[in-house]
Parts: C-alpha cells; structure tokens; sequence
C-alpha cells in the first residue's frame, strides 16, 4: 500500500511543495476511487406524469443532461414502496417500487438507459428502520412479546411501576423520545418500540440473524437487477449497545461537552463492521465492482476510516468536510486529516457540499451573521442569506473540490447554483422534525425543493401540470437548465467545464502537495499532478504565480494574475 509521506513530486518553479497524497498504482485505478456520483432526489427530479412528484420515467428523461455533466453513477433516494411519512425513507416493501415513483418496468427501463449513457445506478439502502406499515412490523404488533416476530425489532418492557415509562431516555432524532408505546391485540398498554428517526420508522433488531438474512435477499434482489452498488443510510446505528444504557450526549451522537460521540450507545458498535464485511463478499461475487458507500455520521476521522477498509466499505462520506466553515486553515486541516486517516487503510476520500438533509451550500456560504444547524433548516424569520456572496463562494468551494484526488458526491441542482428555499411558508413544511418539534426546528424541506428546469414553463418545467409537491420559489427562472446552457458563464456551465477537466487531466487519482502558505492565511493552494488550485477565503487579493489558467468559479477569475476575494482558479504552473 503507498503511503502518503512517500517522495514528493518534483518541486514546481519556486515552490518546495508539503506533499499529503500520492497516487494510487494503475493497477488500484477502479472506478469508484475518482468516481463523480450524482444524487437524485427522486420526487424533486423531474415529474412526466403532470402530479406534483417526480418519478422514474422523469429520471430517464433527464439522463441525457447528467451524461453532459461527465458523472460516472447516480444514487436515487428511496423509490421503494413507503407511506411517505419522512419521503420515502419509511420503506414498507424494499423489492417494490412506490406507485408515485412508477413500477419495477419504469426502473428496468431507467437502469438500461443510464448504461447506455455509461451511467451506474446506486440505489439507497435503509437498514436500520422500516415502516410501521412493513409486513413485518405488523406482524410484530400482532405476535405476543418474546415472539420471533417481535425479535425482529427492538421491543422492550417500559420502566414505572406499569411499565408506563420508556425503557431508556433516548431522543429521536426528529425530536421527542425514541420510544413508543404500543396497544397489544388483547387491547392492554404494552411493550415499546425502538426509533432512533420518526414513530413511524421502527428500528430492526440486528442482532437477530434473521434480519440479517432479510437483508441479504432485498441485497441481491436489486444486485440481479444490475444496479451499481448501494448508499446505505445511517450505516452507523444498525447495532446498539447490549443493555440499551441511557445517554446523556446529542440524540444523533455527535460529540459534545462530557460525551464523546464514540461513546453513544445507539452508534458506532463494533459488529456493525462484520454485517458489512459479509456484504462487501456479496458484492464482490457480482462483477462491475459494484459499491458500497456508508452514510456514517462518526468522529473523528480516524475512526471513520475503519468504514473503509479493504474488506468493508468502498466509500463512505466525508461529513466533517461537508460542514466546512468559511475558513482556510480549517478547510486545510480537514483536507490533510481526512487524506492521512483515508491513506492509512488503502481507502479514498469522498469529497462532498451538499445533500438532502442539509441546507445547501450556497446558502451556508451566503449567511454572514449565522444560521441554523445545516438539517435544521432556514425560514423566513431567519436572517436571510446574501445569495450572490454564496452562490461566488459555492462556485469557488466546488471547484477546488473537483481539484482533489477522491470520489466526488453532487447533489441534484447545485450545478444549478440552487438556494434553499429559505421562506418556504410553513404551512407546506413535510419534514417530520419539523412536526414532531412543534417548528422548533424547520427541517429540510428547503433543500428538496423540485428542480427548474425551463424557464418559461409551469414548475419550471419540473411537471407539464405546474404542480410541485412543494412550491418553489418564484425567482427561479434565471436558475432553469435552459437558461443556464446557453450562458457561457452559468453555474451549469462551469460544472460541465470543471467536471470535463477533472477526468481529462484524472485529478480524482492524482496526487496532493500544499503550495508554500501564503502570507494571507485565508488563502489556500494545493497541487495535483501539474494542476495548482488556489482559492481565496481572505478579505483582499492575492498574485497569482505565472502559469496557463485553465478555469476560473467566474469568468474573470485570474485574468490579470490576481486572485480576488471568494473566487478561485486552476492553473497549469509555467
């Protein structure tokens, strides 16, 4: 295994480069350590059936744009058959396809035309939690306690005299405790049910081999349909710790104050590593290197790594990058930490802005006096982003993204330069945290808002009808795909341009060396290959060194050899 301290490159004009990273051997170039994958939000991609929610046909209208975009998978967000209670993500049958969504012909027909397009599908794995309506949860309700079908989740008896307390005092997620009290067939108060998300979603009970085995058919029912791998969601809960102990720390683990996050019992248990090594051997009897990428909220990064080893996960995602502030010498100090801790178990980095449940990044960069929790949401009583300052600040973060050896994650209309929707009216709010924490907290649906896609059109041309499951803002046009594919300076252009480059030049397989530091701490620079990246997060302009600009987050960006502020650059050094 290279290391990552091995010989630098050779040093560039009047640079004495820091090396970090050095490239994997050609025979270690698989397709998922530089792969740029694409999120779909199924219900806000595109709708062809004129409903207000999008669907599969939607998806494979829409290949041909993605293919432009140079990506190399899409991962859809659930499109199993759900009630919909937290959008899809309450799965009732995992081998079904939701009628909103279309049928399992409409996802036959969307996988053969994405390979057309040479485009892997990776579906979204739910583990952890199902729907209250999943046969086997009924089946739970109706069985007596202690009964196999009960061991499928995890039911305990209340503490109390009565049993009228919840066995733990664990919190939900979306707010609340994460218990709920069920009413037996006889019509008495009975046991508790375990979910660590919605009442709606009970948690399976994996240390029951019989769950084990579930998940191994739903595995290869969707592995025989020749999809490219899985995203498996909150890949770190699927164990909890024997005894169920009480915790005192945040409801979603991560650490704080006297609660270290490797401390919570509900995450990170060590036999979650063997269910995914018994997985990884499924995949790997399959061919076409199919995936595995852990959705795996763990610190620090050293300990996340051990996701990734060789006989476990191929990616998982880099959430201490995601959450990146505006700042240089942090955004350094997460870009080394990650590689080393990555670099130590033969593992790539995945580098990653934006999701589904996190405000987007160009209005985080854009917020100047603070905003909420990234999953909390903004609305409209919250100070309200600079959407130029962010949008400048997204196209600068991206492209030095796009500059780092690793796989890539983009979510579905960034390359847009989307917002959220920050004054989204709470009366089309959807999220369960926003209901279940009574509009404490806004939840995302400002961030799943449906995408434009013609400027003119109803929706935007998201649906032929002009209905959208939720409105979207009404200063969307200039934001629409057509729109932006015929001005040379758009967003999407730029992505279409860094994305092209990334694969021309195999940045995602490349090297990393920091150039010297700059007197000005907000800048940062590094080198891949013969590629310098420079981003300004300062306060005043920096020169650029001599060199061929190959691309700029604007237009101008670099022309007259400086650098200005929240703009960034790719140089081919002279």
């Amino acid at each position: 295994m290279p290391s990552s301290l091995a010989a630098p490159p050779a040093p560039l004009p009047g640079a004495s480069l820091v090396p970090v990273h050095d490239a994997w051997a050609e025979r270690d170039r698989h397709w998922w350590r530089s792969s740029v994958i694409y999120q779909i939000y199924p219900r806000s991609f595109r709708d062809l059936r004129g409903d207000g929610i999008g669907d599969l046909p939607g998806i494979t209208a829409g290949l041909p744009a993605l293919a432009e975009l140079d990506v190399d998978a899409v991962w859809l967000s659930p499109f199993f058959k759900s009630p919909q209670k937290d959008a899809g993500y309450d799965v009732a049958d995992y081998c079904a396809v939701d009628p909103i969504f279309g049928t399992l012909e409409d996802f036959n027909a969307l996988t053969a035309e994405a390979a057309r397009h040479g485009i892997r599908v990776i579906v979204d794995l739910v583990p952890n939690h199902c729907s209250d309506q999943h046969a086997l949860f009924q089946a739970a309700l109706a069985a007596p306690a202690g009964s196999p079908a009960r061991e499928m989740f995890i039911f305990r008896d209340g503490r109390g005299e009565h049993g009228e307390l919840p066995p733990n005092n664990w919190q939900s997620h979306f707010g609340g405790s994460a218990w709920t009290r069920i009413t037996e067939p006889d019509g008495t108060p009975g046991q508790w049910y375990l979910h660590l998300f919605d009442s709606s979603q009970p948690d399976f009970n994996w240390d029951n081999p019989a769950v084990h085995d579930e998940f191994e058919r739903i595995l290869r029912f969707w592995l025989d349909r020749g999809v490219g791998g899985f995203r498996v969601d909150v890949a770190h809960a699927l164990i909890k710790k024997s005894g169920l102990p009480d915790w005192g720390g945040r409801a979603d683990g991560s650490s704080s104050e006297g609660f270290p996050g490797h401390e919570a019992p509900m995450f990170g248990q060590d036999g979650i590593h063997d269910i995914f090594r018994s997985w990884r051997q499924i995949l790997d009897s399959y061919d076409g290197e199919r995936v595995l990428c852990a959705e795996a909220t763990i610190d620090p990064l050293d300990r996340l790594a051990q996701w990734v080893r060789p006989d476990e996960m191929h990616q998982t995602f880099n959430f201490a990058y995601l959450h990146h502030p505006w700042n240089a010498w942090e955004l350094r100090r997460i870009i080394e930490s990650s590689l080393r801790a990555f670099d130590r178990v033969g593992a790539p980095t995945t580098w990653v802005l934006s999701n589904h449940d996190v405000v987007r990044h160009v209005s985080r960069f854009g917020m100047t006096s603070g905003h909420a929790r990234p999953g909390d949401g903004l609305g409209p009583a919250d100070p309200q982003p600079d959407y130029w300052l962010g949008l400048a600040r997204a196209r600068a973060a991206t492209l030095l993204m796009l500059a780092l050896p690793g796989g890539v994650y983009l979510y579905q209309g960034e390359e847009l330069g989307l917002p959220d929707h920050t004054t989204l009216d709470h009366d089309h709010r959807q999220d369960p945290t926003f209901h279940r924490t009574a509009g404490e907290r806004l939840g995302r649906d400002g961030c799943r808002v449906p995408l434009p896609w013609t400027a003119d059109a109803p929706a935007y041309g998201f649906s032929s009808s002009g209905a959208s499951w939720l409105p979207q803002p009404g200063d969307w046009a200039g934001l629409a795909r057509d729109r932006q594919a015929a001005d040379p300076g758009s967003t999407l252009n730029l992505y279409k341009a860094a994305l092209r480059l990334r694969r021309k030049l195999a940045l995602g397989h490349g090297t990393l060396a920091w150039w010297p530091e700059h007197d000005d701490a907000g800048v940062i620079a590094l080198v891949n290959g013969d590629v310098l990246a420079v981003m300004n997060m300062g306060g005043g302009p920096v020169q650029l060194p001599a060199g061929e600009l190959l691309l700029g987050s604007h237009p101008e960006a670099g022309r007259d050899g400086v650098l200005h502020p929240d703009t960034s650059v790719w140089l081919r050094l002279a």
